[in-house]
């Protein structure tokens, strides 16, 4: 017996959900249509029947890339007019957009706790933190590391400034 049953779980994460299988099933794919996302909706039966608005929600409630309308979360990124993947947290998103990006693990069923475990392991990469999407300085940090590598800073300055008289 689940500790969560399929009459509590939020559109929202119904959504979420319904993406992550996608990205669970077809790997070799990086975004889907929003029509996929409803269809894998319904074939999951999260709820006795498709609500409604799971299709609102995966147009525009949980997509982090859109004013919010009334909906905040940052659970989906748009890629295209009508195509969708997982938010990752480094995602530019709405500056409105301040929602939750995935399900509360005690409010989904058990059965789909691994997507949870699989988002953070495995779907965001190493290292990517909220804090660097809200600082795109910091974003930077790094970056072109391996060209500076072995190099003194301060024996390629002089280098730089030789014949300069």
């Amino acid at each position: 017996m689940e500790t969560n049953d399929k009459r509590g779980v939020l559109v929202a994460d119904e959504v979420w959900i319904a993406t992550a299988l996608l990205h669970r099933e077809h790997p070799e794919r990086g975004e889907f249509t929003v029509r996929e996302i409803v269809d894998r909706a319904r074939r999951e039966k999260l709820a006795h029947e498709l609500r409604p608005g799971v299709l609102l929600h995966a147009s525009q409630h949980c997509v982090a890339n859109k004013a919010p309308n009334p909906g905040r979360y940052r659970m989906l990124f748009a890629t295209g007019r009508s195509t969708r993947r997982l938010y990752r947290p480094t995602d530019a998103a709405h500056p409105s957009r301040k929602g939750k990006i995935t399900p509360r693990r005690d409010q989904i069923p058990d059965r789909y706790h691994q997507l949870l475990d699989w988002y953070e392991k495995e779907y965001v990469p190493r290292g990517q933190t909220e804090s660097r999407q809200l600082d795109p300085i910091l974003a930077l940090r790094g970056l072109g590391k391996e060209i500076w590598k072995g190099e003194d800073p301060d024996a390629y300055v002089r280098r730089l400034r030789e014949g300069w008289e």
